[in-house]
């Protein structure tokens, strides 16, 4: 590493948080390692984080809620999400700070910034919502809460029915200027927890959308409006692949946007697990020169950042 320190931001994957709250405790001490090692290696970090499980459990219990209270008024899927973003980011800042004690360091600023990201309200995503949240349901009570509370559901896999809600793209990170301010000022900021809690521009307000973001996507969004050098997605593989788990499987080193972009036409990657993480790089490394994107293991974050192992993609 040269003495500058290299701008990154990281996008941690649900095996970095868990998916209960004792789960989470566990997994953020692990997690928080990984990002202190990146940290003596010279980086300078933003922290994305998803919020699948975390804001599916505060959704849920405030639906039971109200179910008990026998009320109508629900809480806005946009409120359940900067829930999740404050109580993930409480649990991250803690851990952090041991993890920086623990080695003796003095632990720098760290705070977590409640963010908004702007979507747009013709997104086509809306029209066709796929994404899956909250809790199964039988095809009667599925039906009851399509009459009740105006909820789309689908059957998932045949698992039951689930609600389903929109996942448009992210357009513009709303707290970009705070984010980056106190970045400047070195601290370490955790946001756009779940990708941002999805608003959409109503003249001056800002008014929250049905919709979940992938965290990835906003990653690199704001990885692109900071001028980072380098956009991480630690997930839970330590490369990516093609003809994954057949014969002839490959583990990759290395992509060019172009060959990214046609495995991707290829269908090599998964929807939904791998392909989205491939399309933040994408995004990412082709948003302008010497800027690269990384996706490797969580405990082997370190060694991804030497070009030890892990997947990288750029022009």
């Amino acid at each position: 590493m040269t003495n500058k320190k290299k701008r990154m931001v990281i996008a941690l994957g649900g095996n970095a948080l868990g998916n209960t709250l004792p789960e989470q405790m566990q997994a953020v001490k692990i997690t928080s390692k990984a990002i202190v090692d990146l940290m003596e290696e010279g980086c300078e970090l933003v922290i994305v984080h998803g919020n699948g499980p975390q804001v599916g459990i505060i959704n849920n219990a405030m639906t039971d809620y109200a179910h008990h209270i026998q009320s109508t008024c629900l809480t806005p899927l946009s409120v359940c999400g900067a829930m999740s973003q404050a109580y993930v980011g409480y649990d991250l800042q803690n851990s952090l700070r041991e993890e920086f004690l623990n080695r003796q360091l003095t632990p720098p600023p760290i705070a977590t910034i409640i963010t908004q990201t702007r979507v747009d309200a013709d997104d086509p995503a809306f029209t066709e919502p796929t994404k899956p949240i909250g809790t199964f349901m039988t095809k009667e009570e599925a039906r009851e809460a399509a009459g009740e509370r105006g909820w789309i559901v689908k059957e998932d896999a045949g698992r039951g029915y689930r609600r389903v809600v929109a996942s448009p793209k992210p357009k513009e990170i709303i707290e970009l200027s705070a984010i980056r301010a106190m970045m400047n000022d070195g601290a370490l900021v955790i946001c756009t927890g779940g990708g941002g809690i999805p608003v959409i521009s109503e003249g001056n307000h800002l008014a929250g959308a049905v919709a979940v973001l992938d965290k990835d996507l906003s990653a690199a969004l704001l990885a692109e409006s900071l001028d980072a050098d380098y956009l991480f997605i630690l997930t839970a593989v330590e490369k990516a692949a093609v003809n994954f788990g057949k014969p002839d499987q490959k583990w990759l080193d290395h992509m060019t946007v172009a060959e990214a972009e046609q495995y991707c036409r290829e269908g090599q990657f998964a929807p939904g697990s791998m392909l989205p993480k491939v399309q933040a790089c994408i995004n990412f490394a082709k948003s302008g020169k010497g800027r690269t994107a990384m996706i490797s293991l969580l405990e082997k974050a370190k060694e991804a950042l030497r070009n030890e192992t892990g997947t990288t993609i750029s022009l």
